[in-house]
Formats: C-alpha cells, structure tokens, sequence
C-alpha cells in the first residue's frame, strides 16, 4: 500500500516512521531543512520502545504521484498550501486521513440532523480544501503522540503509548481506516479505528483546551504550570466546559477532568502550540481555541473560563505575529 504522509514534522514525522517499519511503501512531503534531511539521511525516532530509523521516499506531490492514501498531519493554518499542492497525490480511490489537533474542516459533514453540513469557514477559507479533496475521500483522525523535532530528521517522542485513531465521517465500519491501522500497528504505534470519531475528536480537544491557553500564558509545560493550585484548578475548570459543550453537542466524552489534569503533572512536554510561538510559527488558534468557543455560543453553553484564558492566549498569538484572523 502506497501510503504518503503529508506534513512530515514531528508527528507526521513520527507516523512516518511508523508506517514504514509496518511494511507500507512509504512517502512523504516535508519542507525545508526537515525535508533534506530525510532526504540524506532518513528518520530516526528515539521512543520508549528504542531507537529506529526509516528512509521514505521525499518529493513534491507531483514527484510522489498518486497514492492509495495520504495523512495530513500539518497544522491547521496550513491546510490552505495543502489545498494548493495535494492534487497530484489523488487517484479516484484515494483515502485523505486528516489527523490533526482541533476542530476538523469536515466536522458537519455527514453529521446528520439540522446542523448537517454547517461550514467552518475560518477553518477551510473559501472551501479550499473541501473542493480538492472533498468529504467523500476524507477520514477522520485523532493523534496522541507527545513528539519534538530535536533535529532536523531526529524526532523525539516522550510518552510510552502512542496512539492514531481513525474513523468515518458517517460513523460507518470501515475498512480502509483498518487497512492503515494495521501498518501502523505493525510498526509499533496503536492504530485505531473508530466509528464515533467526533467523540474521539472532544476527547482529544479537552485536553488541547484544558493545557494549550495556559501553556501560552504560563510559556511553561503544561506539567510544570499544574505545580499552582489556581491554575491547576482552572485546568479542571476548563476541561469540565470543554466537557459540557461537546454533551451539548451530542458527543459525550467519558473523562475525569481532576484525574487528567493530575495525570499531566509530571510530563514536562511543552504544548505544541507552545512550541509554534516560541520559534515562530503560525498558532492553531482558530482550530483549537476559537471555533470550540464558537460553537459554544451557538450551543448556548457557559464557557467563563475558556472565555478569558482563550482571550488572552489569542492576544499573545495576535502580538507575536502568529494568527492574523479579525477578532
């Protein structure tokens, strides 16, 4: 199976690897000095599990050709350059896996009842992504996988269980989700597959929310920021809204805020979007902090927390150059 990861930083990077040590015929689509240097020299991870290194193919989407399925695991303002260059990579049968932080492109498609196919437009500007790949190609996905480019083509992953979880849009069985899941588990990192990938989407989110606008705040790990008992205690806060909205929204997440935001204390990974501000690179705002909110207030639920720490968090983003949206 021809399997090309698109966004082949840390966590794509990760996957990558993963995949190649499964047995899949490997690929990916990187950029600047990440790009040469799995060109020279491959992908060396170095995980709980021991240290292993994979030589995928590198190239453009029109060097690569077409795949039987691709995984964008890029940041969320760069699904529009996505949009731009994936064409070459898509046949008539081929899967797009988005796996990716925050509120999906696709998330009302095939979702059913009065909210059926209600546009994200901050998240898709002018349907980019939605008119090239379209919700027909596209699997849902959710990755945990606390990972760090430590150098280019070196890739760090600091927790024991790594997870890809993938499903449909329509919450249908699916066998070409379990056909990458099963390379995925070959090669060492959990492959799952879903059919409530919308639950599994707030699952991941209420942590995102809960740490990710303290961790901007703090400029600290999310671990270290838990050590005072007012932030701590907003964590839990936060994460309860974060809970609430996504039951409102029909998607009930089954987890204990007290418990996961203890379970972090001793982690001393920064958040992702941490790390985007402090090199430089554009925030996942819109997708992991707006657009919840946003949703919030169409679902009438109460976000006081959410509200200011996202409000601030948005401001340091805005200051630093990193998201440009209009308030």
């Amino acid at each position: 199976m021809k399997i090309c990861v698109f966004g082949a930083g840390a966590i794509g990077g990760h996957v990558a690897t993963r995949l190649f040590l499964g047995g899949a015929e490997t690929s990916v689509v990187a950029r600047g000095a990440q790009r040469d240097a799995i060109a020279a020299h491959g992908l060396t991870v170095s995980a709980k599990d021991g240290t292993h290194t994979a030589r995928p193919r590198v190239g453009s989407p029109a060097e690569l050709g077409v795949q039987d399925a691709v995984i964008v695991t890029v940041k969320a303002p760069a699904l529009p350059s996505v949009a731009e260059a994936i064409a070459p990579l898509l046949g008539p049968d081929t899967t797009v896996a988005f796996v990716m932080n925050g509120i999906p492109w696709w998330y009302f498609d095939k979702h059913g009842g009065p909210l059926e196919g209600r546009m994200l437009p901050e998240i898709d500007p002018g349907e980019a992504v939605r008119k090239v790949v379209g919700p027909e190609r596209t699997l849902g996905g959710v990755v945990y996988s606390a990972c760090t480019v430590t150098e280019p083509g070196r890739i760090h992953v600091e927790n024991a269980v790594n997870r890809v979880i993938l499903g449909e849009l329509d919450n249908s069985a699916s066998p070409r989700a379990e056909a990458i899941a099963a390379f995925l588990n070959k090669g060492g990192m959990s492959g799952e597959v879903t059919q409530e990938i919308r639950k599994e989407v707030w699952t991941k989110l209420a942590s995102n929310l809960a740490f990710g606008p303290f961790a901007i705040l703090s400029r600290m790990g999310s671990g270290a920021a838990t050590k005072d008992p007012v932030v701590r205690t907003a964590m839990v806060n936060a994460m309860n809204e974060v809970i609430a909205l996504a039951a409102a929204l029909g998607q009930p997440v089954e987890l204990n805020a007290e418990k996961r935001v203890a379970a972090i204390a001793s982690s001393a990974h920064k958040a992702s979007i941490l790390q985007d501000l402090e090199l430089g690179r554009p925030m996942e705002v819109a997708a992991m902090f707006r657009t919840p909110l946003a949703l919030a207030r169409m679902a009438e639920v109460a976000t006081p927390t959410l509200d200011l720490a996202v409000a601030l968090a948005t401001m340091q983003a805005r200051g630093a150059g990193l998201y440009a949206a209009a308030a």
